[in-house]
């Protein structure tokens, strides 16, 4: 087995690792949401601090649930991640070609001392 494959068969514990022992473990049992975003848990801890706490703006958009919201934003993450992969994919193409490119030279070059004669 190569060493990447050793490293990405180890990230992919590690990944199923984070997203499972949480559940597995039951953190987050003791509350009333136990897997909500920080916005709900920095809301709640603004108004235990502060209870007459006005906000200074409101949102733009308010999705009419949390399904939509959730949606959103995982529409968002998904165009985030296509973006990334599209400039990494884009720049290892590059590298690639300029690989090729200098391969595909250095083979028509005639190598020293072959007894070609250069015009």
């Amino acid at each position: 087995m190569s060493r990447n494959t050793k490293i990405n068969l180890l990230l992919l514990v590690v990944v199923a690792a984070l997203a499972v022992l949480p559940l597995a473990l039951g953190l987050g049992d003791h509350k009333k949401e136990p897997f909500t975003g920080s916005d709900g848990e920095a809301e709640s801890a603004i108004t235990e601090i502060e209870p007459d706490y006005k906000p200074w703006f409101s949102p733009l958009y308010q999705p009419p649930s949390g399904e939509i919201e959730s949606a959103l934003f995982s529409l968002q993450a998904a165009l985030g991640a296509g973006v990334l992969a599209y400039y990494f994919g884009l720049h290892r193409g590059r590298r690639q070609g300029e690989a090729r490119s200098l391969a595909q030279q250095g083979t028509a070059k005639t190598p020293a001392g072959s007894g070609a004669e250069e015009v």
